[in-house]
């Protein structure tokens, strides 16, 4: 169990905001993008960090590779606070966490080899020399790239979307990192390929004993490949919990409108309520209370004034949802 463990990453009220500047603004204006968010990646095991495009996913993956500050909360690894922005320290800390990013193709030195750009990244970090072809085939054989040769020679135009995400999973291995932090890792993927992808990157988190945070907007593939699923709304989390509880009995509405959105060839189409959902929030000036109450078909008076804090559900392991509908069941 993962309670008894200590995790590799975390992250504790981790929050950005970015000033809006330009015509038209608010001289103040602010983007919440990200609010006192908390996350813990275990040695070995897959969480997904799960949402809909624009609730801050993607910047929380930024903020744990310390690409850019955080406005406040803290950041550590194996239990050391820490800080970084430029310089050695900088790249040690990139050692250990790697951020594998959506595009494969314009993550990619496009007049560069795929040898190359392998060879650079292990220079980068100090890697003799004697060893580095060696460990370019060695790392393209890892990730089912073989004969290792015929791949190394050619430029990221000659490959396919897989096999390029295939190389970005093998420049992130380059340096042995700790952690991985996947964001899309196959949304720009055909279907037909995702699963490939998702096995390896299964594969190679329990062989390396990896802390893989796997950023999706689909849920139902967060159910396939993670253990531990987390929810974000508007740059909040509302959910949270061992994967197969969490997509099989979402305790949150926006959850369970998640799931239900999910393709299911099974289940017939959930009704839509009269005049929809409505439009996400804007974060530059956010609901107050629960953010997701605008949309909610079950808000109650209490979620558009106060922000419901985390409640743990009775009789689950670890399941909780930041939902005011739940404030007696806690266990």
């Amino acid at each position: 169990m993962t309670a008894t463990k200590s995790p590799v990453l975390e992250a504790t009220g981790l929050s950005k905001h970015f000033t809006v500047r330009g015509r038209g603004t608010a001289r103040h204006a602010v983007v919440h993008a990200v609010d006192d968010v908390s996350l813990a990646l275990f040695a070995g095991e897959v969480t997904a960090l799960v949402g809909e495009s624009g609730s801050g996913k993607s910047t929380v993956a930024r903020l744990l590779a310390q690409l850019m500050p955080a406005t406040s909360g803290v950041i550590r690894l194996r239990g050391e606070e820490i800080t970084v922005r430029r310089g050695k320290r900088f790249r040690a800390y990139v050692r250990s966490v790697q951020l594998m990013l959506q595009d494969p193709f314009g993550s990619f030195n496009p007049v560069q080899t795929i040898g190359g750009t392998l060879r650079r990244v292990l220079r980068m970090h100090g890697r003799d020399n004697a060893e580095i072809t060696e460990t370019v085939d060695r790392l393209l054989t890892e990730v089912n790239l073989t004969p290792p040769a015929q791949y190394a020679g050619r430029f990221p135009h000659e490959l396919s979307g897989g096999q390029r995400q295939r190389i970005s999973i093998a420049r992130a291995l380059a340096v042995n990192p700790d952690v991985l932090l996947a964001d899309e890792p196959v949304s720009m993927l055909d279907v037909s390929i995702r699963l490939g992808v998702l096995n390896l990157l299964a594969k190679l988190a329990a062989e390396r004993a990896l802390a893989l945070l796997y950023i999706t907007h689909d849920i139902a593939s967060a159910r396939y490949f993670a253990t531990t699923t987390v929810v974000m709304y508007a740059g909040r989390m509302v959910e949270g919990g061992p994967s197969e509880v969490v997509t099989q009995q979402p305790a949150h509405p926006y959850t369970q409108l998640l799931v239900a959105s999910a393709p299911d060839p099974g289940r017939p189409l959930a009704p839509v309520p009269p005049g929809g959902l409505g439009a996400p929030p804007s974060l530059i000036d956010p609901p107050q209370g629960c953010r997701f109450h605008p949309r909610c078909p079950l808000a109650l008076p209490k979620c558009t004034t106060e922000v419901p804090p985390k409640f743990t559900l009775a009789g689950t392991n670890g399941h909780w949802a930041a939902c005011w509908l739940h404030e007696k069941s806690e266990s």
